[in-house]
C-alpha cells in the first residue's frame, strides 16, 4: 500500500480522518490507509467483543498485572520496563497497535478515584518509571499513549471542573512527569477531561505547544473519550483526533470548515501528524515479535507484585514460621470476583486466570491447616447470619490471625472519588475485634491509594500493603508473608494520618473550580514544610533485613554529580534496599520545597555483605522554573545532598556549591 501524504487526501477525507472510526480505530478511508487499533489499559489489555449489531458483549480476558500504584512501589526501573514489554506481547496477541497507557497524573488528593492508575505524588518518580514503561512497550512494536494531559487530579465533575494552578507549580509538579516521559518518544498522548485555568484540556493550545515545542513530543494528541466540546476549536489548538466517533461533532466540524472557521493549514497539520502515526504503527507492526510466553508474562506480573508490596509495620510476627497456628478472615483473602482486588473503570481487566485463595496458599507454604472464614464483605458483615463468631473463634485459637481488608472497584473507580480515606466501618471493627482476641494480628490491605489507619494501626502487630496486586499477586503475598520473598517495596506516596492532614485538604474545590492553593507543597513537600507528622512517609517501607548507609562520596563528572555510598546488610537475610537521593537548597531567592527527590536506586545486598550504590544527578536536579524569566533556572548557592531510606529517614548528607551552572565540592 502506497504511503499517502496530506496532499493525496481531499479536505473531506482529512475531516473524516480526524474524527476516528467507532470507539477503538482510526479511519481507513475506505481502505486507502492502514487502520490503527487502540485499547485500554495500563495494567492489562481491555479489548472488547461485540455482537453482529455492534452491541458490547464482554471484555476479553487478559493477564491482569499489578496496578500502577503497586508498580511504582517497586521503585524498580527494570520492573516498569518488563511490564511494558509484557503488555506489548499481550497487545500483539490481541492485535492492538496502541495501548492507552500510562497515566502520569500527580496524586494530589488521596480521595481521587483513579489514584491507583497513577505512579506517585512525586513528578520525578512518576516520570522516570513511565519512561521505562513506555520504552519497554514501544521497543516491542506497540505504541504507548501518555495521559491524561494535564492537571487531572480528581474525578469529581471531571468534564467541567477547572484546575486552577499557577505557572510554576504546573511546570515543576504537574507537567514535569510528562516532560520526563516524553524522552521515550511515545507514539501518542491523550488530553484530560478537565479545564486548566478555565480552558478545556482538549482545547489547550498553550499546553499542546509546551508538549510539542518544549518536551519534544512528535506523536499524535487525541482526546479522552467524549472529551471534545468543540471539534474545530480543539483542532485549531492542536488536538489531532477525536475518540470515539461523534456524528454531531463531525457534522459541525465539516460545517465550520466550509464556513472558513478552520484553515487548510491547520487541518493539514493535524492530518499530517495522524498519517505519520498511522505509518509509524504500520512499521512497528512489521517488526513485532512476541518476547515472552504467557507463563513468562505471569511470572513478570508476580515479580512486580513481590517487589511492590510494602511492609508498613512489623513487631516481629512476620515472616510466619512453619507450624504456626494461623487463621485468616476477610472476603479479600479468597475473592469471589476480581473487582474486590482491583480498581474500577477503563483500567479494570477481566482476569485470564483464576482468583487466588490466600488461606490455601499459606497452608501449602506453612505445611499446616489454615482456618478461614470470609466473615465480612467490603461494606457489610454477611457470613454466619451476619455474626462473625466463627472468625473470632478461629482468631482466639490461633497463634497469628490475618485480617484481609481493603477497597476494590466499588470504592476506587474511574468516574467517582472516594468518600473517605478510612476503611468501611465494618472492616475497621473486624480488625479491632480480631486484635482483641489474638495479640498477634496481621492486617493485609488490598487498595490502590492511601488509607487512614488511625483507628486500628496501633492495635495490630503487622501491616502489609498488598495493593491491587493482579494475577500472581496471591502467590506473591503468600511468599512475602512466609518469608520466601523479602519485602522490598516502598511507598510512592505519603500516607497522612487522616484526610484533614493531606496537603490539598481545605483548598477550594467545588463543582466548577479546584484551586491548587498548596502550590508546590504536594505530598511530602508539604508535610516537610509544615513539619507535620504522617502515618507513613513517602519512600517508606520495611524489610526482613536491616541496612546501614556509609561512606558518602561525591564527584563531578560530565553527566553531573555522581553520588556514591555503601549499603551494608546487617542482617542474616538477603534483601533489596531502595535508596533515595534528595536535593535541598540551603539559601533560596525564590520559594523552594525543603527537599525534592532527584534520584533513586534499588540495590540487592546479600546477608552480611556491603555493596556500593550509585546515583548520578544531572544539573536539572538543581533547577526551578522561573516565572520571571519564563524558563528553568539554577541559582548560584550551596545545596545539600541527602541520601535516605525514606523522605523522613535521611542517613547521609553532604554539600556542594553551584556557580554559573557548574558544581564544585565543598
Amino acid at each position: 500500500m502506497k504511503k499517502l501524504t496530506v496532499k493525496d487526501l481531499t479536505a473531506e477525507e482529512k475531516l473524516r480522518l480526524l474524527c476516528s472510526d467507532g470507539f477503538w480505530h482510526t479511519h481507513s478511508l475506505g481502505g486507502k490507509l492502514p487502520q490503527v487499533t487502540v485499547s485500554d489499559g495500563p495494567i492489562g489489555v481491555r479489548k472488547s467483543e461485540y455482537d453482529e449489531n455492534g452491541v458490547w458483549k464482554r471484555d476479553i480476558p487478559s493477564i491482569a498485572y499489578p496496578a500502577i500504584q503497586l508498580l511504582a512501589n517497586t521503585w524498580n526501573r527494570s520492573c516498569a520496563r518488563e511490564m511494558g514489554e509484557s503488555l506489548a506481547d499481550d497487545c500483539i496477541d490481541s492485535e492492538v497497535d496502541i495501548l492507552l497507557a500510562p497515566g502520569v497524573n500527580i496524586k494530589r488528593n488521596p480521595l481521587n478515584g483513579r489514584d491507583f492508575e497513577y505512579f506517585s505524588e512525586d513528578p520525578y518518580l512518576a516520570g522516570t518509571l513511565a519512561y521505562e514503561y513506555i520504552d519497554g512497550l514501544q521497543s516491542c512494536g506497540v505504541g504507548a499513549c501518555l495521559k491524561h494531559f494535564y492537571a487531572n487530579s480528581l474525578e469529581y465533575n471531571r468534564f467541567e471542573q477547572s484546575s486552577e494552578v499557577d505557572e510554576r507549580t504546573l511546570r515543576e509538579i504537574y507537567l514535569k512527569p510528562f516532560q520526563l516521559a516524553c524522552k521515550a518518544k511515545p507514539v501518542s498522548a491523550m488530553c484530560a477531561y478537565n479545564r486548566i485555568n478555565g480552558v478545556y484540556a482538549s482545547e489547550n493550545k498553550k499546553g499542546f505547544d509546551i508538549l510539542r515545542k518544549e518536551f519534544g513530543f512528535d506523536g499524535v494528541i487525541y482526546s479522552d473519550w467524549e472529551a471534545v466540546r468543540n471539534r474545530t476549536v480543539a483542532a485549531k489548538a492542536g488536538l489531532d483526533i477525536e475518540f470515539p466517533f461523534n456524528q454531531k461533532n463531525y457534522e459541525a466540524f465539516v460545517a465550520d470548515y466550509k464556513a472558513g472557521l478552520i484553515s487548510d493549514v491547520e487541518l493539514d497539520a493535524c492530518a499530517e501528524r495522524l498519517l505519520n502515526m498511522i505509518y509509524r504503527c504500520e512499521d512497528m507492526r512489521k517488526a513485532r515479535k512476541v518476547k515472552r510466553s504467557k507463563k513468562e508474562r505471569l511470572a513478570v506480573a508476580r515479580n512486580i507484585a513481590q517487589e511492590g508490596m510494602v511492609l508498613l509495620k512489623n513487631d516481629g510476627v512476620l515472616p510466619l514460621c512453619k507450624g504456626t497456628k494461623l487463621s485468616v478472615c476477610g472476603e479479600y483473602a479468597a475473592p469471589g470476583r476480581s473487582s474486590l482486588v482491583s480498581g474500577g473503570g477503563s483500567a479494570q481487566v477481566t482476569w485470564q486466570g483464576e482468583l487466588f485463595d490466600l488461606p490455601k496458599l499459606l497452608g501449602e507454604r506453612l505445611n499446616s491447616e489454615v482456618k478461614y472464614d470470609a466473615a465480612f464483605w467490603p461494606k457489610g458483615i454477611v457470613s454466619n447470619c451476619q455474626k462473625p463468631h466463627k472468625a473470632f473463634l478461629y482468631a482466639a485459637e490461633s497463634d497469628v490471625a490475618i485480617v484481609c481488608a481493603g477497597t476494590g472497584a466499588d470504592i476506587e473507580c474511574e468516574g467517582s472519588d472516594r468518600e473517605s480515606m478510612r476503611l468501611p466501618s465494618v472492616q475497621e471493627n473486624m480488625i479491632l475485634e480480631t486484635a482483641r482476641r489474638c495479640n498477634k494480628t496481621v492486617v493485609v490491605l488490598f487498595a490502590g491509594s492511601a488509607l487512614d489507619m488511625s483507628a486500628w494501626k496501633d492495635k495490630v502487630s503487622a501491616i502489609v500493603w498488598a495493593g491491587f496486586c493482579g494475577e500472581g499477586g496471591g502467590e506473591a503475598l503468600a511468599d512475602v508473608l512466609t518469608g520466601a520473598v523479602n519485602p522490598s517495596g516502598k511507598l510512592s506516596e505519603s500516607f497522612p494520618l487522616c484526610l484533614e492532614d493531606s496537603t490539598s485538604y481545605g483548598t477550594n474545590s467545588d463543582p466548577c473550580v479546584a484551586r491548587y492553593q498548596e502550590g508546590l507543597d504536594v505530598g511530602y513537600r508539604g508535610y516537610d514544610r509544615q513539619g507535620k507528622e504522617v502515618a507513613f512517609p513517602f519512600g517508606f517501607g520495611l524489610s526482613y533485613s536491616s541496612f546501614d548507609y556509609e561512606g558518602l562520596e561525591l564527584s563531578v563528572t560530565e553527566e553531573g554529580l555522581k553520588v556514591r555510598f555503601a549499603l551494608k546488610n546487617t542482617s542474616d537475610r538477603d534483601g533489596k534496599e531502595v535508596s533515595q537521593v534528595y536535593v535541598r537548597p540551603t539559601v533560596c531567592f525564590v520559594y523552594r520545597p525543603e527537599k525534592e527527590l532527584k534520584g533513586y536506586t534499588k540495590t540487592f545486598v546479600a546477608a552480611g555483605k556491603t555493596v556500593s550504590a550509585e546515583v548520578t544527578l544531572s544539573m536539572d536536579a538543581f533547577a526551578y522554573y522561573s516565572t520571571g524569566y519564563d524558563c528553568w533556572k539554577i541559582d548560584d548557592g550551596v545545596y545539600e545532598i541527602l541520601v535516605g531510606a525514606s523522605s523522613r529517614d535521611i542517613r547521609l548528607r553532604a554539600k556542594v556549591a553551584v556557580k554559573d551552572g557548574k558544581i564544585s565540592l565543598l
